[in-house]
């Protein structure tokens, strides 16, 4: 029986010796409390608790996979991996659907997203750009990575999902920020995005967006129609006070007033059944889980690591502030889902594998490399 144990107990240290266990352990405490919120939110309804649950363990396959390769061999493979990531973006735009534009793939099974894949493999593919050159980037390297940055981003508008196109475009650009580049660069070119901004107005965004910048500026100008998911989620962050109405008490998301509630507006959800003190675990779990990825990017002895593990550390945050923002109201509404809270698989399993990366970088460190 001992002999038997041993053998269990050396088999899961075999399996296990490439995760990062701390990290692991916030991560598995978000998607048990997004779970529990999704079982509230969804009305006590098992259907969507199994699916997501499901989706999780798939998200935790991937993470084991990925933290199992290791930069270098990830390294080599990275123009292949963006280039194949690059063709369902390109397919969607003719075979994909969505409620406003060609978003998901319909798999028969399943909904694929595939510019979720593009939230890894992008910064992948500036990191390996910037590693094979000098440090920090000359203005011709700039202009290279600006171009690998782009022709994704460019894709996504084309669907057109403006929110996740401009994530997908900071993710590339952290990794630029890592490398070296000096603040005034961003600050130039959002400069130069703010005065083609009239342009857009008129000739790129649709109006179903325009709606969503006039409800950020003024939602009450029409709290019947665009104004409504603002003003009801604003409504139940208030509502919530310090300690919440309790775990399936929330009036908003029961009585169907906040409509994207087990998507998009789970985080309203959360602060009103489990209150201030909800919120700020959850928060925490978030920037523990960030500060963890910028330390195994500080540790990192190679430069494609480095900036590799920062951009998607960097990234993760991003996606937890314009989530954030967009249910108090102070950003516009853009669809980026509250990550590992918000129910969908793609995005899910995506961050997963992107994590289980970071893990890769901090077990595997070659002393010889650049």
């Amino acid at each position: 029986m001992s002999l038997i144990l041993r053998w269990l107990f050396d088999l899961g240290v075999r399996f296990g010796r490439t995760l990062d266990w701390m990290m692991l352990g916030a991560l598995l405490a978000l998607m048990g409390i997004g779970l529990v919120v999704l079982h509230s939110a969804s009305g006590g309804s098992p259907h969507l608790v199994i699916a997501q649950g499901s989706r999780f363990a798939v998200g935790l396959g991937a993470l084991w996979l990925m933290s199992r390769i290791s930069p270098a061999q990830l390294r080599n493979w990275t123009p292949l991996v963006f280039g194949l990531t690059l063709v369902p973006l390109l397919a969607v735009l003719f075979i994909g659907t969505g409620r406003h534009g060609a978003h998901w793939i319909n798999l028969g099974v399943i909904y694929f997203q595939p510019a979720e894949l593009i939230k890894l493999s992008l910064p992948m593919m500036v990191a390996w750009y910037l590693n094979r050159r000098a440090l920090p980037p000359r203005l011709d390297v700039v202009l290279v990575a600006a171009v690998i940055i782009a022709v994704p981003t460019a894709l996504i508008l084309l669907q057109p999902d403006f929110g996740t196109a401009m994530l997908v475009a900071v993710s590339g650009a952290f990794a630029l920020y890592l490398a070296g580049l000096p603040w005034w660069w961003f600050g130039t070119a959002f400069a130069g995005v703010a005065a083609v901004a009239p342009a857009a107005w008129f000739w790129l965004l649709k109006p179903y967006q325009k709606d969503r910048i006039f409800t950020f500026l003024n939602p009450e100008s029409d709290p019947l129609g665009a104004g409504w998911n603002i003003i009801q989620s604003k409504i139940a962050i208030g509502a919530g006070g310090l300690s919440g109405k309790g775990w399936g008490q929330g009036s908003q998301s029961h009585l169907n007033y906040i409509p994207e509630h087990t998507t998009d507006f789970i985080f309203a959800v959360l602060s009103e059944e489990f209150g201030w003190i909800g919120v700020v675990v959850v928060l925490a779990l978030y920037l523990f889980v960030v500060g963890r990825c910028l330390w195994i990017a500080a540790e990192a002895r190679d430069g494609y690591s480095r900036l590799l593990a920062g951009a998607l550390g960097l990234a993760f945050c991003v996606y937890v502030i314009v989530n954030g923002g967009m249910i108090a109201g102070l950003l516009p509404v853009v669809g980026v889902p509250m990550p590992l809270l918000s129910y969908g698989g793609t995005s899910a399993v995506s961050l997963l594998a992107g994590l289980g990366v970071v893990m890769a970088v901090r077990v595997y460190k070659p002393v010889h490399a650049r």
